[in-house]
């Protein structure tokens, strides 16, 4: 397959997927809409991983939507940063679709949700593929109305709540990003970040360009919802059906985190000590205040939703050490943590459908019901906490030792403080959840009966996810080996800026 194809197809696939399942759904078939959200996540999975394979074989892919040469038309672009994304937005996808087929309520698949769904994906998908900032602002803005729209579906009054409190802030990222957008293209001339990394070096402004890095650091904070710009986050995602907490944790906040990398390593590198060090000081700001909160929390769901803002601080802070290493960690961090966090919140899905609640206090009893899920739950609790030999602790090990080479001895000693935080957030969960027993007695737990096609859809993905981390853990050398290659070619962009110019000046 082409490089044109496997660069647009990741991003058509589930645009079609969305048609096909307003369509379905409109004509009356409950079911079709889940099997076309579930094939088309499917066939992203394949066509993603043709795409990292091309990637890793040739080189960075590139191609020019409309045959309008860069920087004055839309690049599509894939690095291994970019691919890898790509593919991790695909699985985590697929797996959440397939959870979906017995977490999402027939008035909700009705009102559109499968649709909706698949518009997150693909608007996901082109953050990562896109290769201008004016599309990348585009893509942003297909997330977020895909995203309100699927906190909000079923009209909830809390639902309502957290919806409004998640858009207002991200409209203040949208002013943000615009303003930096119009202030850097009048600056340059250009949005083209391949032509930005040229064109950069030749202004002499230095104070201007750092001025607007800042904007865009910002703007891209708050997306990641990072120290002190993450209010939303905890005010929102343990509100809507179980299926679209996962996939936001999965995605929403790491498109942000992407966002950062990409400009911080591409574009804006002339003053790596001034914006590197502010993001040093947000790394460590935002893993603190995440896991302060976490342990403060009695809900399983917003306990998860502090620990995606603590664990957001360890990537920025591999992006802020600036070094090889501390950038293999934090591309290593990202696909471990999208596939943990989103697994995490799969399995609290389903304790609460057997215990009744996601309130700590009222529920319990569940490793003696359900042992399964209790092992289910401790491999993404454990490697979200650092344990060895699960994907987590590889990805804590590497930010750490990074911090030691340049001698950071704060950032570390942070790090490791609020891995130990964060072994006892998840001790509260396994203590409160698996091991006391039900308030309310044995007979409690599974009082509400999961059909066999039920328990399928909830648990398989699960399963799958569980098993990636184990394989992770257990045999990292490849996947540190792509994340190795991914910091090459960030510290050393020059074949990005190449395929994208085609050869320009």
């Amino acid at each position: 397959m082409s490089a044109a194809w496997l660069l647009f197809l990741p991003i058509a696939l589930p645009f079609a997927g969305a048609v096909l399942a307003f369509i379905a759904g409109r004509a009356g078939d409950r079911r079709a809409p889940q099997w076309v959200n579930v094939g088309t996540t499917a066939l992203m999975t394949l066509v993603s991983l043709l795409l990292l394979s091309a990637v890793w074989r040739d080189g960075p892919q590139a191609i020019q939507m409309g045959g309008w040469a860069a920087p004055f038309g839309i690049t599509l672009v894939a690095d291994i940063l970019g691919a890898v994304m790509v593919v991790i937005t695909a699985l985590s996808g697929l797996a959440v679709a397939v959870y979906a087929m017995a977490d999402i309520d027939e008035g909700r698949a009705k009102l559109g949700w499968h649709a909706l769904y698949l518009v997150l994906l693909a608007g996901v998908t082109g953050a990562f593929l896109t290769g201008d900032l004016f599309n990348l602002y585009v893509w942003f803005e297909v997330m977020l109305i895909a995203s309100f729209c699927l906190l909000v579906l079923g009209g909830d009054k809390a639902q309502l709540d957290g919806g409004l409190r998640y858009v207002a802030l991200n409209l203040v990222a949208t002013v943000m990003f615009l303003m930096a957008i119009g202030l850097l293209y009048g600056l340059t001339g250009t949005l083209n970040m391949a032509d930005l990394h040229v064109t950069l070096k030749t202004v002499d402004a230095p104070g201007l360009v750092t001025t607007i890095a800042v904007l865009f650091l910002g703007a891209f904070g708050i997306k990641s919802a990072v120290f002190p710009l993450f209010f939303w986050l905890p005010a929102s995602y343990h509100v809507p059906p179980v299926a679209v907490s996962a996939i936001f944790a999965a995605l929403l906040t790491k498109v942000g985190v992407y966002a950062l990398i990409r400009l911080f390593t591409l574009v804006f590198t002339a003053d790596v000590d001034y914006t590197h060090g502010i993001l040093l000081v947000i790394a460590g700001a935002t893993m603190v205040t995440g896991v302060l909160g976490a342990a403060a929390q009695n809900q399983v769901r917003k306990i998860l939703s502090f620990h995606i803002i603590s664990q957001i601080g360890y990537m920025v802070m591999g992006l802020a050490l600036y070094t090889p290493l501390a950038l293999l960690g934090a591309v290593f961090y990202l696909v471990h943590h999208i596939i943990v966090k989103a697994n995490l919140f799969l399995v609290g899905g389903v304790a609460k459908r057997i215990t009744g609640s996601f309130e700590l206090d009222r529920i319990g009893g569940l490793y003696k019901a359900k042992p399964w899920l209790a092992v289910l739950f401790l491999i993404p609790a454990l490697s979200l906490a650092g344990i060895p030999p699960l994907s987590g602790f590889w990805a804590k090990l590497v930010l750490i030792e990074a911090s030691l080479e340049v001698e950071a001895w704060v950032i570390a000693g942070v790090a490791l403080v609020v891995g130990l935080l964060t072994v006892f957030s998840m001790s509260k969960i396994w203590l409160e959840a698996f091991w006391k027993p039900h308030p309310d007695g044995d007979a409690a737990v599974g009082a509400v009966a999961l059909t066999r096609g039920e328990t399928v859809a909830l648990v398989a993905p699960i399963v799958l996810l569980a098993s990636i981390t184990v394989i992770i853990g257990l045999a990292p050398q490849p996947f540190l080996d792509l994340a190795a290659r991914s910091a090459q070619e960030l510290l050393a962009p020059e074949a990005y800026v190449r395929v994208v110019l085609g050869g320009l000046p």
